[in-house]
């Protein structure tokens, strides 16, 4: 009789130190989120408006997620997992499609169970001046590891000519061999570190030979080639606007019809490829001709930096961008691009898409 009430006093202990039943499943909660904007011509009297058909980007570490308002300006969505959400709103002003609207939701946290209500109000961004727009880095669908398909295209996105004369591209991926990391401010002295290729348009900064004509793409070429005869699934790259070339190697392709971006880190011989899924690409005015001792912030015109996983540690400064691009798998043909032509709100993670083809020099 006492075994017995002894093994009756184990199993009631046993049960009770288990875990118990969750109340909440995960993924139940609600959220619904309205996106506004400001429709009066006085500054002093706001009245918001509903934007309607809004692009919402949700981020969070379950990855990056798009829906869109319906025709009130509402999100409704059902059954979200926990988690702390970054929220943008996009939206094109519905009285100048030029102009984008934009509004952020920061660290919104949702717990299962949870009714989510909130309002999102966006205002207009515009851009105005020269920005990364695409970049193809993965290579192609294929079985012999091609990549040397590679473009980064750029956009002017102003009404203006600018010009190209002496603007400089970096690939920065270098470290200092501690704790420092590539596209960090390493001296905290106001420029970014861990350039490996430096490569530049001709001329000098400030003048006026290479025009850039007002909302029109360029596309620079790792080797203006047709590389569609070589990988029947890539690109052909033959008619682009500019080539990379490094002037320290002999036998670096040059496309004789297509003018060059040419090195000036004499001790690289190493044409301009970029890392397939991972890696920082700087754009800068040409004003900081000394890349040895880092870039200057303040000549720095666009920089982006794009990861293989939504768990990668981002290390651009957050001075040239607060977010990264999760980058599609290599060799599968994809690209990745700004979502609006030329709108850079400094948070690459919302301001970018994957494409599922590379758009050279048009979108």
């Amino acid at each position: 009789m006492k075994k017995t009430l002894l093994s009756l006093l184990f199993l009631t202990l046993l049960f009770s130190c288990q875990e118990k039943s969750p109340l909440q499943v995960d993924g139940e909660a609600e959220l619904r989120i309205v996106a506004v904007w400001n429709n009066s011509a006085v500054d002093s009297i706001k009245n918001f408006v509903p934007l309607a058909n809004s692009e919402m980007i949700l981020v969070s570490e379950y990855g990056i997620r798009t829906e869109y308002t319906d025709e009130s300006g509402i999100l409704y969505l059902k059954n979200i997992p926990s988690s702390v959400y970054q929220i943008s709103a996009r939206g094109k002003h519905p009285l100048d499609v030029t102009i984008l609207l934009v509004g952020n939701s920061n660290d919104l946290e949702v717990l299962s169970g949870m009714q989510i209500m909130d309002t999102i109000f966006t205002k207009p961004i515009s851009s105005n001046g020269i920005s990364i727009n695409e970049i193809y880095a993965g290579g192609p669908v294929n079985s012999i590891f091609f990549f040397y398909d590679q473009f980064i295209e750029l956009f002017n996105s102003s009404n203006e000519v600018k010009y190209l004369d002496g603007m400089q591209i970096f690939r920065v991926s270098g470290t200092d061999n501690s704790t420092k990391d590539p596209g960090d401010d390493w001296d905290d002295d106001g420029d970014i570190d861990g350039v490996t290729y430096a490569f530049k348009f001709p001329g000098r900064s400030g003048e006026k030979n290479y025009p850039f004509e007002p909302q029109t793409f360029i596309a620079i070429a790792q080797d203006a080639i047709d590389h569609s005869a070589t990988v029947g699934t890539s690109i052909d790259l033959s008619n682009v606007d500019w080539e990379f070339v490094n002037q320290f190697n002999a036998v670096d392709f040059d496309n004789p019809k297509v003018p060059n971006l040419n090195s000036f880190r004499l001790d690289k011989t190493s044409d301009f490829m970029i890392s397939l899924t991972s890696d920082i690409i700087i754009l800068a005015s040409g004003v900081d001709t000394v890349w040895e001792d880092g870039i200057d912030i303040e000549t720095i015109l666009d920089g982006v930096e794009y990861q293989s996983s939504n768990s990668s540690r981002k290390t651009l400064d957050d001075r040239i961008d607060r977010g990264w691009i999760q980058s599609p798998p290599k060799y599968n043909g994809e690209s990745m691009q700004r979502r609006e032509k030329g709108i850079d709100t400094n948070d690459g993670t919302l301001d970018w898409k994957v494409l599922h083809k590379p758009t050279p020099g048009w979108q």
